[in-house]
């Protein structure tokens, strides 16, 4: 059934498209970018709810931002595709440990947040928000949300932010379409008529939502991190940034999955964000 499903939708787009490319357009973006999961489980609620900080009005959503105060320099964390603050648990640890100012908030559909949908020009305007907030010297992020970083970093180069580190993140767009379009199984027509709306509504080609393309200018310091067998994102994704990315550093890691909670993974960071050497076990 599992299966079935994305299939029956693949089928409804193409039947959409034979009278409407913008009908088929908007019900494939729908679907898209729709939250299945993220919410906030039992087990999280306590954690969450005591660093509570306020709530942010960003294009018609309230988004719950946290804080977890210190004396150093603020840390940003931003959370992948379905999933909320609660992910950074062991992150937080550590960089409170070490006395940061850390921040973090959920994105539109996740968490405490309102909303059924996120894509990337709304997750990147809630980071600006966050920064524009809390000046924040670093930024950690997460899958998704490496991706959402680095681009709000392209078109609003920022001030306070000195270094960023993103974590299993996707580089490509259209690698993520094309997954997309092969799980639901929609034909070229609607993925025609999909590019025409991303043109349309965002003003940018689907092929230039490239992280990749994103850090070709950008001078600051950044730390990726990526598992060779990660099966969410592509490892290449993090090889590719790298290379366009000069002054970036790249730690690989085999076996470690898509998360990489690991207490040596939260000591690299930490390390990172303090110049010391990091020393990669392996």
């Amino acid at each position: 059934m599992n299966k079935l499903i994305p299939k029956i939708y693949g089928q409804y787009f193409n039947f959409l498209a034979l009278f409407s490319k913008r009908r088929a357009a908007l019900a494939t973006f729908e679907v898209f970018s729709k939250v299945r999961k993220g919410r906030v489980l039992p087990q999280q609620k306590t954690y969450l709810e005591e660093a509570k900080d306020q709530i942010l009005e960003i294009e018609n959503h309230t988004i719950q931002t946290y804080q977890w105060s210190g004396k150093r320099e603020t840390v940003l964390l931003v959370h992948g595709w379905e999933s909320n603050t609660f992910r950074w648990r062991n992150l937080i640890a550590k960089l409170k440990d070490a006395d940061y100012n850390i921040v973090a908030f959920d994105a539109p559909g996740h968490g405490n947040s309102s909303g059924k949908n996120l894509h990337l020009p709304l997750y990147i305007n809630c980071i600006q928000a966050m920064v524009d907030e809390y000046a924040p010297a670093h930024v950690i992020a997460h899958s998704f949300g490496g991706m959402a970083l680095l681009f709000n970093e392209y078109l609003r180069p920022s001030d306070y932010i000195e270094k960023m580190v993103t974590i299993g993140s996707p580089s490509e767009f259209r690698e993520l379409l094309g997954h997309y379009q092969k799980l639901v199984g929609f034909n070229n027509r609607v993925l025609s008529a999909f590019e025409d709306y991303i043109r349309e509504r965002f003003g940018m080609e689907v092929d230039n939502f490239s992280s990749s393309k994103f850090v070709a200018n950008n001078h600051k310091k950044g730390l990726l991190l990526h598992d060779r067998l990660d099966i969410l994102a592509p490892f290449h994704a993090s090889e590719k940034v790298h290379a366009h990315w000069k002054g970036s550093r790249f730690i690989k890691t085999k076996g470690l999955g898509h998360s990489m909670h690991q207490p040596h993974i939260n000591e690299y960071i930490v390390h990172f964000l303090e110049d010391k050497p990091i020393i990669e076990k392996h």
